[in-house]
């Protein structure tokens, strides 16, 4: 707890200085080597002690009122959760791997200025390195990766590999499924033509036959009218059957 608290208050003194516009007297040498492990250690503790306790936007809105863009931390805490999955739990700092961090002076204070700070970090599953960013006195940047060993980063670009081929393979054999049923849609198009002539060519027989079948009845009712006008002209003692007109013809029904 005095650890955030501590640096907390730093960082407020460094928004404040930033706000009131007051310009600090920079040291020519760059951030000492005890005193980066000291101040990359504070931090990387806050950032633990702040994702542990799930305090995440309580520390992001405070930044903000300090002057200091909120997402900054947001992504920080994002990255250390991320690496925590792997890494486990956090230990302790090891060693400072990278340091080009100058340092300002103000009201007998030190304070980073610019420049990078690298850690190496000990979880209790794998070893994580943390990247420190500092531009005109603020932090732009803090990420947490996880150190993975010779081993584990083959089996992890293996298994990318073998995703990557295993996914264009797979393309490329849809691809060559959909271009060989191509060969198949001609003949598909010909079975429905085919069929299409066969059902108009049946139905052109069955009107022909119907057509056929019309005028044969139509014959038979004609040759029937002239027998019986002929019959009825005979019985009336017709020369012929031009005096009437047979309009109907009903049959009669059989007699009991």
């Amino acid at each position: 707890m005095k650890k955030w608290l501590l640096v907390l208050g730093m960082i407020t003194c460094m928004a404040g200085l930033t706000a009131c516009g007051q310009k600090a007297e920079e040291a020519d040498s760059y951030m000492p080597a005890q005193e980066a492990q000291a101040f990359a250690t504070d931090l990387i503790s806050v950032i633990n002690d702040v994702v542990a306790q799930q305090a995440e936007a309580d520390y992001v809105m405070v930044m903000e009122q300090s002057g200091i863009d909120g997402a900054i931390f947001e992504n920080a805490f994002a990255s250390w959760k991320s690496a925590s999955e792997d890494m486990g739990n956090y230990v302790e700092v090891i060693e400072i791997t990278g340091n080009t961090m100058t340092v300002m002076e103000y009201q007998g204070m030190k304070y980073p200025d610019e420049g990078v700070v690298t850690a190496k970090i000990k979880g209790d599953v794998r070893e994580a390195s943390v990247e420190i960013i500092y531009e005109e006195g603020l932090p732009t940047s803090i990420t947490t990766n996880v150190i993975y060993t010779f081993g584990e980063s083959m089996e992890k670009a293996a298994l990318n590999t073998l995703l990557g081929m295993g996914t264009v393979f797979v393309v490329l054999i849809l691809i060559s499924v959909i271009i060989a049923c191509f060969n198949f849609i001609p003949k598909i198009q010909g079975m429905f033509k085919k069929k299409a002539k066969e059902d108009i060519k049946a139905e052109a027989v069955d009107n022909t036959i119907a057509q056929i079948i019309e005028k044969e009845e139509l014959a038979d009712d004609l040759e029937l009218v002239a027998v019986i006008a002929a019959a009825i002209a005979a019985s009336e003692g017709a020369a012929s059957t031009d005096g009437f007109v047979v309009r109907s013809i009903k049959r009669r029904k059989a007699r009991a």
